[in-house]
């Protein structure tokens, strides 16, 4: 239904999709199903709130998303730092 039909590695795509749009981001992507965990780092956040943050990742994974056989369904949990805040 969801990745378990994807031609390639979903949770690897998603990766390289987001460190595309952000280089130099440490991005951790984690989960399966259909159901993902995406935590993203980057100096390219920093000044940023976090919806601008959130559209950046989603843009670049939206591919992904698209369509009703889409091999990313949910984004359960998206973290968006910069390096220099709590966590990062």
């Amino acid at each position: 239904m969801h990745d378990h039909n994807y031609g390639g590695d979903v949770v690897a795509d998603a990766q390289a999709a987001i460190e595309a749009a952000l280089p130099g981001a440490k991005v951790e992507v984690s989960g399966g199903g259909g159901h993902f965990v995406i935590r993203v780092v980057s100096a390219d956040f920093a000044g940023k709130r976090l919806m601008p943050r959130q559209r950046v990742v989603y843009g670049a994974i939206a591919h992904l998303m698209a369509g009703g056989a889409a091999p990313i369904h949910a984004v359960d949990s998206l973290i968006c730092l910069a390096p220099d805040e709590p966590g990062a």
